[in-house]
């Protein structure tokens, strides 16, 4: 960026001033260089505002101590570089506005795009996209195969290997997939993010498997040993007589991978289903067993 000399801009030779002759260079060169009185001279805005920047920086005693700090030790410098640039018929590069003034004010210059910096080599973008997998998928792992437009419309194959018991929502890095780097620099990466999709059978709630099991009324009432399907194999459950609808039955070590090595749990929801369609016989035995169950249901609300 271009050193702004705010001494010169008011017409003083150095640092060595007091406020007063500030005030005073400022208001003279204020008035030599006011819009209203150059409009023929499209240069005088611009060197206006320059004089009402260096007269807000050099009139308040922080703000001139810092930057005559800068200016001491930039201003020589500053100077050779200027007659260096000439003697190569060159321009020096920087910005309108000061790099000092930002630095004492905080705030941002307008930088020309024309006198920007030559950036160093630039990382490409990352680039995100989701995929579907089933919950056995999953659990086991695979590896498959995604196809995917780049910038320029070309479709390009990937081959992503989905480790064994992911989580739903976690995401695969490819690294140096993404978008190229510029100037030399790194490509960007790839995320793919996994989702699992819904399983008739199982519900994942974080690393345990819920599954329905459905019991009829006297198998709830008496208790019975069935058959329950866990991801990778069949389990006897031994269901405990009076099994009320909605309770769950948790089977250890039995559910999704827990990335450490273990599993979480299998739990059966128990789901009682009635018979609609009674035969006479089954009939009769219901209307039997109301006659001599003594059981009303609607008696345990209110303990």
């Amino acid at each position: 960026m271009i050193f702004k000399d705010y001494y010169k801009i008011l017409g003083l030779e150095n640092s060595r001033v007091t406020l007063q002759e500030i005030k005073i260079a400022f208001r003279d060169q204020a008035k030599k260089y006011h819009p209203d009185i150059n409009k023929e001279n499209p240069k005088a805005e611009e060197r206006f505002k320059d004089i009402n920047e260096a007269y807000k920086v050099l009139s308040a005693d922080k703000t001139k101590r810092k930057y005559d700090r800068m200016w001491n030790a930039k201003v020589g410098r500053k100077k050779q570089q200027t007659e260096r640039s000439k003697e190569q018929g060159e321009k020096p590069t920087g910005s309108i506005a000061s790099e000092f003034f930002s630095m004492l004010f905080g705030t941002t210059p307008n930088i020309n795009t024309e006198n920007k910096k030559v950036k160093g080599p630039e990382k490409g973008e990352n680039i995100e996209t989701e995929i579907n997998i089933k919950l056995e998928d999953a659990y086991y792992g695979l590896e498959k195969k995604i196809s995917l437009r780049n910038i320029k419309g070309k479709m390009t194959t990937f081959s992503v290997k989905v480790p064994a018991g992911i989580r739903d929502g976690e995401k695969i890095r490819l690294l140096g997939q993404g978008k190229e780097g510029t100037r030399g620099g790194k490509n960007g990466d790839l995320f793919i993010k996994i989702n699992i999709e819904k399983n008739p059978r199982f519900k994942l709630e974080g690393c345990d498997l819920i599954t329905d099991l459905y019991l009829t009324p006297w198998e709830a009432a008496l208790g019975k040993k069935v058959n329950v399907n866990s991801i990778e194999e069949n389990i006897m459950l031994d269901v405990p007589p009076g099994t009320q609808s909605g309770e769950r039955i948790k089977i250890e070590n039995k559910g999704y991978k827990d990335g450490q090595g273990g599993r979480g749990n299998l739990i059966a929801e128990i789901k009682t289903v009635v018979p609609k369609n009674l035969t006479e016989q089954e009939q009769k035995l219901f209307k039997k067993l109301e006659e001599v169950s003594t059981f009303n249901p609607r008696d345990t609300l209110k303990l």
